[in-house]
């Protein structure tokens, strides 16, 4: 009996219903409330994304602890992760070519292999994988308690946070995880180009004229202002938005009923909003 009770027990706590997390599940009563608390938790985002970009641009940021603590961030951050994810990258980036290479030339549309590759791998792929794989990083970091504590700083609104405490404790990682993004970024997309090159002309320097008018053509003034602005989106979105939704929660004392991590939703969305502009700006 005690054993049958205790099994019924576990069953009553695992299939306990989850608190309701959209507003499909709400009553029409409910909705203009769960509006309200969707504008000011997006309004807290800006807020601190606003303020720690002030911090990162003011120079009475980077005293010495704060100069420390910020390149211990990047060395975790973007250092040790360089180079596996830029061989990673190379080796997803050798099979792509590979294919879109292969397939021009059976259609007959060599000519447009080479401009493909650098269209599709570093203009859009590229920076995307590195803000969703420093994103993951950052996550499972917060979620594994790697993060230092921000109870002090996330138990208190960000108005009556002293500056000197959010520069020592969370702009360095927001700038950390902005320059990961911004790294791995640009070290992958020369990665790709060289062996986009080596893919298409082998080892000979006699194609470089062809190679270069091709990237020149294509990395044209506009894409290529186009292509930094979205990388530096991404980064900012990959800094701010999950730092900001974990402060939220912490401040809040929201009781989380979901593993995922504070603001992925909200991060996917911004990161697919950036795509999608940055498609619609240069090809509608």
């Amino acid at each position: 009996m005690e054993l049958r009770k205790g099994l019924n027990l576990e069953m009553v706590r695992y299939h306990s219903p989850m608190r309701p997390t959209s507003y499909l599940y709400l009553k029409p009563s409910d909705w203009s409330g769960a509006f309200m608390r969707t504008v000011a938790s997006w309004w807290y985002m800006v807020h601190f994304g606003a303020i720690a970009l002030v911090m990162a641009f003011s120079p009475s940021t980077y005293n010495r602890a704060n100069r420390g603590a910020t390149s211990r961030y990047i060395y975790t951050s973007t250092w040790q992760v360089l180079p596996w994810f830029t061989l990673l990258s190379a080796l997803v980036s050798l099979v792509l070519i590979r294919i879109v290479v292969v397939t021009a030339l059976s259609y007959g549309l060599s000519q447009y292999a080479l401009e493909m590759v650098v269209r599709v791998l570093v203009l859009e792929l590229i920076p995307l994988s590195a803000a969703l794989f420093v994103a993951l990083r950052s996550g499972l970091a917060f979620n594994a308690g790697a993060a230092p504590p921000l109870t002090p700083v996330a138990s208190q609104s960000l108005r009556s946070v002293d500056a000197d405490q959010l520069r020592r404790d969370l702009v360095p990682q927001v700038i950390a995880s902005a320059f990961a993004v911004l790294s791995l970024a640009m070290v992958s997309s020369v990665l790709v180009l060289v062996l986009a090159y080596v893919s298409v002309y082998g080892m000979s320097p006699w194609g470089l004229v062809d190679y270069t008018r091709t990237v020149g053509r294509v990395f044209d003034p506009a894409v290529t202002i186009g292509f930094a602005l979205k990388t530096i989106l991404f980064g900012l979105a990959v800094a701010v938005i999950p730092m900001a939704a974990i402060l939220e929660t912490a401040r809040r004392v929201i009781n989380m009923s979901s593993t995922v991590q504070p603001g992925a939703i909200r991060l996917l969305s911004v990161l697919v909003l950036i795509e999608a502009g940055s498609l619609a700006v240069k090809y509608i």
